[in-house]
């Protein structure tokens, strides 16, 4: 039985009324800017910690407003961190930085996988919704230990732990929404817009916190959470994450024919040995449909109302979400690091005060943008996921590299590396987790069963989290040997998943040349 459309939208005009396919796009387009919004607030929410390190921890000899001036700390004898905000005033601060970043990122992980399963099984405005309010108060909570006054880690890590879990609701929900309401022909660009979120979110989220850092770093995280509370109170009245629930019609999940032989595609997928665990009867024959006189034994009908979540088992199996899921773990782990430690890097790096690190920092993300918005165009254009990922990612670990060596340089050196490091880091990362979720999600294997997408989504994510959660914990512990190391990390970490999509590259080239 298809639920009501919620009460906001029933108030609303110009989105209810007649069926039509110019209803249908006004639709669309309010969907894809209110998950957009909804998932920025995720990451603003998240940024705040990046930006604070830089005066939980610091040399209190210098200004904070200027680090090139010395502070007379005659009083205060040899110490050095008398400024600092306890217990991260001790020389083992890196590791206990380090281990926020993990319990978030830990708990995160562990919540995504949580997560798909749930939103298969809930009403995703509800899931949703619950999420965001909840998140809200967890950033709220983080900050008012400045004015609660709080030096006690367990705190800390406590908030860390749940607010984690509760910001898993977010990913699962936001792209099955998006795939539910647009089919594949131009998934990667549309996607690759859309996912710029996640760069605009982390923006605003160092814009917001830079400018408390320095005077108040509690509001860093009150207002942030405010944003992200108030958005999820919206999302409760306003979201609708299914087609049917307003009587719209429903998008083509079938790939554009300009960019997918369906002899070659059949036969991939016959090649492939996964597919044998998912054959029941019957042969899985054109873009993995079977014979009509065996549809019973189908692995999912295409009658809606009687869909079925998926395992966790069975999503596995799907061609191709092992690889991009282990590929997410590297990617996501360089991408992490860089959203946790960036600005302490630069403020430690080219001594620029925490406030003027953490605008720098925000290069790096708008970079991002233009490379998930590049790479989800030149995967639609050639069709071939897997080969702009290893493309993106054979360029990103010389950039690396050079980053490392000249961005400290000057300020058009931070700048322009920044930009460059962000777009080549990001674009395989958003690629993966936006179009190829949405994509694997509605695999032709799945039979058109919706259902699935949450669980895909989640099990790419939740993997890719995974290492999102060692990367900064890692940073945390290198660090301290010098910045170089760091890197060295990040490189090694970019080379890895290069390789583990070199099989989809393959295949994908293979394809492309028998259909030439």
């Amino acid at each position: 039985m298809t639920s009501l459309p919620p009460i906001g939208i029933r108030l609303l005009p110009s989105l209810d009324g007649t069926p039509n396919s110019s209803r249908t796009f006004r639709y669309k387009i309010f969907i894809l800017i209110f998950t957009f919004l909804c998932y920025t607030s995720y990451h603003l929410s998240r940024k705040p910690i990046s930006v604070v390190k830089s005066v939980l921890n610091r040399n209190c000899s210098l200004s904070i407003s200027d680090p090139s001036v010395v502070v007379n700390t005659s009083s205060h004898g040899n110490n050095t961190k008398w400024c600092d905000w306890k217990p991260f005033d001790q020389d083992n601060a890196g590791s206990l930085l380090g281990s926020l970043d993990l319990a978030y990122l830990f708990s995160y992980a562990v919540g995504m996988f949580i997560s798909g399963q749930v939103a298969e099984r809930v009403h995703l405005r509800y899931f949703l919704s619950a999420g965001m309010i909840s998140s809200g108060i967890m950033t709220i909570l983080f900050g008012m230990g400045y004015f609660w006054n709080i030096h006690n880690i367990a705190f800390f890590i406590g908030i860390q732990v749940i607010g984690g879990l509760v910001q898993s609701s977010g990913w699962p929900s936001v792209v099955t929404c998006v795939g539910n309401w647009y089919g594949k022909g131009k998934r990667g660009l549309i996607m690759g817009i859309w996912n710029s979120h996640t760069s605009v979110g982390n923006i605003l989220g160092s814009l917001i916190a830079g400018i408390f850092v320095n005077t108040a770093w509690g509001w860093s995280f009150i207002v942030p959470g405010i944003i992200i509370g108030t958005l999820g109170i919206l999302v409760f009245f306003f979201m609708v994450p299914s087609p049917e629930e307003v009587k719209c019609e429903l998008p083509d999940q079938l790939p554009a024919t300009k960019y997918t032989d369906r002899a070659t595609e059949s036969s991939d997928l016959e090649d492939d040995p996964l597919i044998e665990s998912l054959k029941s009867v019957d042969r899985i024959n054109e873009y993995g449909a079977t014979n009509s006189q065996s549809s019973q034994t189908s692995l999912i009908s295409l009658d809606k109302s009687k869909e079925k979540p998926i395992s966790l088992w069975r999503a596995l199996l799907i061609p191709g979400v092992i690889e991009f899921s282990l590929c997410l773990f590297f990617a996501k782990l360089v991408s992490y690091t860089f959203l946790f430690w960036l600005p302490k890097y630069i403020h430690e790096k080219a001594n620029y005060d925490p406030e003027k690190a953490a605008d720098i920092s925000t290069l790096f993300d708008v970079g991002g943008i233009f490379g998930g918005i590049s790479a989800g165009l030149l995967s639609d254009f050639t069709g071939m996921r897997a080969t702009t990922c290893v493309l993106m990612l054979a360029l990103s670990a010389p950039v690396l590299y050079i980053y490392n060596l000249y961005g400290s340089l000057s300020l058009a050196h931070s700048i322009g590396l920044s930009m460059v490091c962000g777009f080549f880091v990001n674009g395989p990362y958003a690629l993966i987790t936006t179009a190829v979720s949405a994509d694997l999600g509605t695999h032709e294997v799945l039979k058109g069963n919706s259902k699935a997408l949450s669980t895909v989504t989640a099990i790419i994510d939740g993997t890719g989290s995974i290492g999102a959660a060692v990367g900064p914990l890692l940073a945390g512990v290198i660090e301290s040997s010098g910045w170089n190391n760091v890197f060295y990390m990040l490189i090694g970490s970019d080379i890895m998943a290069l390789l583990l999509l070199l099989r989809l590259l393959y295949k994908e080239i293979s394809s492309s040349l028998r259909r030439s």
